[in-house]
C-alpha cells in the first residue's frame, strides 16, 4: 500500500515488522515507512550494554526516544542562533539506546543501501532528533536508502573509566563507543526486515559524529559491520587519552564524591547532576596535575571523548594499525566553508574593510597581507570584508591530514574530498557556510530547515545534487553523477576537492597556500 500527496497512514496493521526482541509498528506517508525509538540495547549506568528485553505483542514506535542526558540542561538560548538552528532537545533518559529507521520497503526482498546517521555535538550532547535536518524520509524517499539514526551514551556516561573497580565496569572507558557498535550489530541482525542490506552500510556523521566514525573505523570489532564511511567536519587532530589518565579521571571522581573503590557501585545510585559537577571537577584536577608535568590540552582542555583502552579502542584513530585495518573502506570527507566564524563572536559580520584589517593585522602581525593573499588565492569569490576572517582553519587541516594518510595507503579504498561553500542568506548572510549548514543538503531536507537555508529553488537544486552524491557513494563507494562535475578520487599529489555551491566546480589543492600559512603559524 501507498499514500497518495501527504497522506497519513496509520493503523494497528499498518507498517508492522519483526526485530529480534519483537514486532515494531510506525507509520507510513508518501511512500515511507518510519519508525522511531525503538530500543537496540539497554544500558545500566557505567555497565556494558545487552541486548533490549523481548516483548509481547506489537510495540508502537512512532516517537522519538529518550535523550542522553546533558550535562548542564538547556535553561537559555540565544534567540537568533536558536532560530537558526532549531533545536529539537528531546526528553533524557540513562537507558537511552534507541534508534529510528526510515525506509522505502518492508520485508520485500530489496537490498537497499543503509545510511547509518551519528549525530554531533562532540562527545558530551546532541541526539538524532536534535536538528531539523537529522529527519531521514527525504534521503529515504530521494535514493532509495534506509536510513538509520541513533542515540547512545554520552559525557560521562558514555566515558567516565571505572575499569579499574572490577569486570562490570570493564568497558566503561568506551561505552559510548561500545554502544555504538552495537547499533551497528542491531543493523547486522534486523535491517533486511526493514528493506535495507546489511552488507552495503555506510556509516556516516558530523562534527562530534564524524569523530564518532573515525573511532569506529578504528575499532576491531566493529569491522566488518559497516563498509563505506562519510566524515564531515570531524577529522582527526589530536590523539586519544591513554589508560593511566582516564584511570586517574576515574579515581578523581570517586574521591569528589567519597566514593571508596570499595564501594564504587555507590556511584550507580548518584543523582546525575551532582555525578555531572562531581566528574567536571575531576577532569579539572587531573588536567591541571598534567598540566604541571607538561601536557597541553589546547583551546578546549581535558573532556570527554573515547580513549585507547587496549581492548575496545587498542589503536589511535590516526595510527599505522587503525588505518590498516579500515583500509578497504572507502572514505567521503570535507568540511565547510566557515564552521565557527570569529566574526559572529567579534560582532564583525558586516563591518567595514578598515576593522577587519585590524583585526586581521592584530592576530597576524607583519605576515598580515600574507594571510590575505592566501585567503583571496583560495576563495576568489569572496566578498564581504569578514570573509577574510571566517575562512575556517580548524576543521579544514585535520581532514587534509586524514585524507593524505589514508589516500596514500598501497591497494586502499578511494578518498573523495568536498569543501562546502554555499552560503546562508538567512540572516543578511551572517551565517554563510556555518559549521552543520551542510546538513540540510545532505539530507535533502531544504524547506523542513528553512531557518537555516533560506528556502528557495536554488537551495533546492544544490540539496538534489550533494544529497545523489552521498546516495551513490552508499550505494556503490563513488559519490559522482551527471550533476556535478567529475568527481576524481582524492591523492596528496593532486588534491581534488569537489567545491559544492550552486555552481560546483572541482579544484586541486584549492586553499594549499592558505594551508601552509596555517602550518606556519601555529609552528
Amino acid at each position: 500500500m501507498t499514500s497518495m500527496n501527504g497522506q497519513l497512514i496509520t493503523g494497528a496493521d499498518e507498517a508492522v515488522t519483526a526485530t529480534e526482541s519483537g514486532q515494531v509498528r510506525g507509520y507510513q506517508i508518501d511512500g515511507i515507512f518510519t519508525f522511531k525509538g525503538i530500543p537496540y540495547g539497554r544500558a545500566e549506568r557505567f555497565g556494558t550494554a545487552t541486548k533490549p528485553e523481548p516483548w509481547e505483542g506489537v510495540r508502537s514506535s512512532l516517537s522519538y526516544g529518550p535523550v542522553a542526558p546533558l550535562l548542564r540542561p538547556v535553561t537559555t538560548v540565544d534567540d537568533e542562533s536558536e532560530f537558526v538552528f532549531d533545536h529539537d532537545w528531546g526528553y533524557t533518559d540513562e537507558d537511552c539506546l534507541v534508534l529510528n529507521v526510515w525506509s522505502p520497503g518492508l520485508k520485500d526482498a530489496r537490498k537497499r543501501p543503509v545510511m547509518f546517521w551519528i549525530h554531533g555535538g562532540g562527545f558530551t550532547a546532541g541526539s538524532s532528533q536534535e536538528l531539523p535536518s537529522y529527519h531521514g524520509e527525504n534521503l529515504a524517499r530521494s535514493g532509495d536508502v534506509v536510513v538509520v539514526s541513533v542515540n547512545h551514551r554520552l559525557n560521562v556516561l558514555g566515558y567516565l573509566d571505572l575499569s579499574a573497580y572490577g569486570e562490570d565496569y570493564a568497558t566503561s572507558a568506551n561505552n559510548s563507543i561500545v554502544d555504538l557498535r552495537m547499533a551497528l550489530e542491531w543493523v547486522q541482525e534486523n535491517i533486511e526486515n526493514f528493506g535495507g542490506d546489511p552488507d552495503n552500510v555506510t556509516i556516516f556523521g558530523q562534527s562530534g559524529g564524524g569523530a564518532k566514525v573515525n573511532t569506529l573505523m578504528a575499532m576491531p570489532s566493529a569491522h566488518g559491520k559497516f563498509h563505506k564511511a562519510i566524515n564531515q567536519s570531524g577529522a582527526f587532530r589530536t590523539n586519544m587519552q591513554t589508560r593511566e589518565v582516564t584511570q586517574r579521571i576515574g579515581a578523581e571522581t570517586l574521591r569528589q564524591l567519597e566514593i571508596t573503590p570499595e564501594e564504587v557501585d555507590r556511584i550507580r545510585e548518584v543523582p546525575f547532576a551532582e555525578l555531572a559537577e562531581a566528574s567536571g571537577r575531576a577532569l579539572k584536577v587531573v588536567e591541571e596535575e598534567l598540566k604541571a608535568d607538561g601536557q597541553d590540552f589546547g583551546m578546549f582542555g581535558l573532556s570527554w571523548g573515547p580513549s585507547v583502552d587496549g581492548v575496545q579502542l587498542p589503536y589511535q584513530p590516526a595510527g599505522e594499525e587503525a588505518l590498516a585495518l579500515s583500509r578497504d573502506v572507502p572514505l567521503l570527507i570535507g568540511t565547510v566553508k566557515n564552521e565557527f566564524m570569529p566574526s559572529l563572536r567579534a560582532g564583525l559580520s558586516h563591518a567595514l574593510e578598515a576593522d577587519i584589517m585590524a583585526y586581521v593585522e592584530n592576530i597576524h602581525g607583519e605576515r598580515a597581507g600574507e594571510f590575505v593573499e592566501a585567503v583571496r588565492s583560495a576563495y576568489p569569490e569572496t566578498s564581504l570584508p569578514s570573509d577574510l576572517i571566517d575562512v575556517d582553519m580548524m576543521f579544514r587541516p585535520g581532514a587534509v591530514r586524514q585524507a593524505n594518510a589514508k589516500a596514500s595507503l598501497p591497494d586502499g579504498a578511494p578518498v573523495y574530498m568536498y569543501l562546502f561553500t554555499w552560503q546562508s542568506p538567512v540572516m543578511d548572510g551572517k551565517y554563510k557556510a556555518i559549521h552543520c549548514v551542510e546538513l540540510p543538503f545532505v539530507f535533502n531536507n531544504i524547506d523542513r530547515c528553512v531557518n537555516m537555508t533560506g528556502g528557495g529553488e536554488e537551495a533546492r537544486v544544490l540539496a538534489t545534487k550533494v544529497s545523489q552524491s552521498w546516495i551513490n557513494f552508499a550505494r556503490s563507494g563513488n559519490p559522482s553523477h551527471s550533476g556535478l562535475p567529475d568527481w576524481k578520487a582524492y591523492n596528496e599529489a593532486e588534491g581534488a576537492t569537489m567545491m559544492l555551491d550552486n555552481e560546483s566546480e572541482l579544484r586541486f589543492h584549492p586553499d594549499r597556500q592558505l594551508l601552509e600559512f596555517n602550518e606556519g603559524s601555529s609552528r
